[in-house]
This record gives C-alpha cells, structure tokens and sequence, in this order.
C-alpha cells in the first residue's frame, strides 16, 4: 500500500512539473514574440519629418474644462507654431467652474488669436470631452483638424510636422511624449506605449480594416475634416469614454486608415502627478478599455503571463524564465527609448504589470461611482 501511495504521490509531481515546464515554454515564446514585434516596430513607426511650410488649412480643437493653470502655457505654445497658414485656433469650454474661460478671455484681449467657444449643457447620451469636440467640429473650417489636451505642450514644428506624418493617410495619432517625475508615475505611465510597441504590428495596422488593430491618443490627433464629415464629426463617439480609441475605430469602420505615430519629438505630456491621480484617471476608463470582463481577465493573464510569471519562473531556478524575463524588460528598453522614457524603469516591469492588474480590477469596481473634472463617470 505504501509502494502504491508513493507511485501516486510521484506520478502527481510529475504531472505538476510537465504543467510548470509547459507554461514556462509557453512564458518564454510569448514573450519572444513580443520581443520580436517591438523590434519590428522599434525601427518601423512612423516619426517625425522635416518641418516645411504646410499649404493645408488647419484647425486646432482643445477643449477645456478646469484647465486653468495650463491655459496661458497652452496659449503660448500654439501661437508660437510654425509652417501653418494662418491656423484656427478653437478653445471649447466645457462648463469650467474654475477661472478657465477668464483665462482664455484674458488671451484674446492681450491679443492671442484664438476663437473660444462656450459648449451648451452637457445633453443626456454624451461626455463632455466628446460634446467638446462637436461644439468646435461645428466651428471649424480647416482642411485638416488637430485635437490637443490643455496639458499638451508642442514645440514650435509640433503640428505642422504631424501634418507632414500625416501623408496621404485619413488621420494620424502622433503619441506624446509621457512625463512621468513621481515613482508611481514611473511605474505606470510608460506602459501606455509599450502595450502596443509589443503587441500591434503598426505597419500593418495603419493599412488595416480590423478595428481591433486600432492605435490612438486623443491628446495629439491629427485627422482630415472630409474623414471626421463621413461620420458626423465626433457624434461617433458621443458616450465613449476611451474617446481617442473609439474614434480611430468609427474612422476604420467608415473606410478610411490612419495609425499611431512617434510623436515624442513633437509634444509632451504629464497627465498625472501622483498615484490618487493616476488611480481616478485610470479608474474611469480601464473598465472599458478591453471591452468586457472577460476581455479584463485576458489583459490580467497577459500581463501575469508576460510581466509576473517570468520573473516567479526565474526565481525557481528556470533558465527559461530568466531569458523571458530578459525578452520582456528589453521590449519595455526599446518602447522607452522612442518614447524618451528612463531605460531603467523597465527593469520594474513586473511590478508594474501588478499595479496595472490592480488597477483594472479598480476601474470595475468604481464604475459609475469614480468621478472626473467634477463629472461620475
């Protein structure tokens, strides 16, 4: 009997250990993969061309709501652009309970040219970043239509080297450049661009059909007014809260292409300054960000798959899981390094990838009760 309950005993570690050897196989080609597609993708993004005179009418949309503090900075960097022909600059405030829309009335009188428009209330069935965009939609005149968040700063070439990325693509999401300054920050925010620097075959995706390949950021978007006309401006999109994502798929579905870009030359950003920040912004829209919860419980085992395992492996003595480990820290190097981030915060990847889980489990639990800019989303 004791002959047999060993037999049992040894034939059950066996099985556990052939389970551990096959998802460490499978932890090492995944993240070899990913490998694989931020190199392609490291040397292949679209970036930046020489600043030359753009011939295009444009139209810059921002809208503002408690932006305040960013407002006389914002107004600076957009008058100092460059190569444009006489760019129309369009301020939509949203209900501002802040100083906003005096600051902006304090520009036009000290002689900025800038138009600002005051949004109506927001209607049922809509944000406010979305009935922003509409109001100035509405108002614009441009051939192309550039959206800018209020914390966005451009260098002088910002837009009309966006415009030159553009080509003859329908629209264009040149990234920003994340600031990140705080140790949360450091954790969370380069992970933006390294999600898709190891996942998207942006080449391809910039010619595809599949919406499921889609790549944007609405803090720097660059799109032809003829493509935003085929889908009622940003009707499309009027109760999305993943807006920028939302609106590079309705685009897609309508026919036309476009992709995300290298814009960490042209524009910066810091969107959040301290972990309460980053866990309201990502609270409000992480839920929806992989579409269901199922599609949550995807993106937890990918991230535990690829950022937690290999490390748990290697600390098991598994060679395998040293070089995934290896693999995934040198795709966080190569999205940081097109993104002007800190190389060596890519060794924290799996630290990283345990916030983020935590905070998608956050943004389901808070749905409906987190608010943003005074608004429950």
């Amino acid at each position: 009997m004791v002959s047999s309950l060993h037999h049992i005993y040894s034939r059950a570690g066996s099985g556990a250990l052939n389970y551990l050897n096959v998802f460490t196989n499978f932890i090492f080609f995944a993240t070899a993969l990913l490998l694989l597609l931020a190199i392609t993708n490291f040397f292949t993004i679209r970036r930046p061309k020489s600043a030359t005179e753009r011939s295009e009418s444009v139209s810059i949309l921002i809208p503002v709501r408690n932006e305040a503090e960013n407002i006389a900075d914002l107004v600076l960097s957009l008058q100092a652009q460059q190569f444009l022909v006489n760019p129309e600059i369009i301020f939509i405030n949203d209900s501002s309970t802040d100083e906003t829309l005096e600051k902006l009335q304090q520009a036009t009188l000290g002689g900025a040219q800038i138009k600002v428009v005051n949004a109506p209330s927001l209607p049922s069935g809509w944000l406010g970043k979305p009935w922003a965009l509409q109001q100035g939609f509405l108002q614009a005149n441009g051939e192309i239509v550039v959206t800018l968040d209020a914390d966005v700063r451009l260098t002088p070439t910002g837009i009309s080297q966006a415009i030159a990325m553009l080509g003859q693509r329908s629209f264009i999401s040149p990234y920003p450049r994340q600031i990140a300054k705080t140790f949360s920050e450091r954790l969370i925010q380069p992970l933006l661009q390294w999600s898709w620097m190891s996942t998207v075959p942006l080449r391809i995706a910039e010619k595809s059909s599949k919406t499921s390949l889609a790549v944007a950021n609405g803090q720097f978007f660059v799109v032809r007014k003829s493509a935003l006309n085929q889908i009622g401006g940003f009707e499309a999109i009027a109760s999305e809260v993943l807006d920028d994502m939302e609106l590079a798929r309705a685009l897609i579905k309508s026919g036309v292409r476009g992709g995300v870009g290298d814009g960490s030359s042209l524009a910066q950003t810091r969107m959040y300054q301290n972990f309460a920040e980053i866990r309201a912004g990502y609270g409000k829209s992480l839920w929806k960000a992989f579409g269901s919860k199922s599609g949550s419980a995807g993106a937890i085992t990918f991230l535990v798959a690829t950022g937690i395992a290999p490390l748990i492996s290697w600390a098991n003595g598994s060679p395998l899981g040293f070089l995934a480990y290896g693999f995934v820290v040198i795709t966080r190097m190569l999205s940081a390094y097109r993104s002007r981030g800190k190389l060596v915060d890519s060794l924290l990847h799996p630290i990283s990838c345990a916030i983020l889980i935590y905070l998608i489990i956050y943004s389901w639990r808070a749905r409906g009760v987190v608010a943003w800019k005074g608004r429950t989303l």
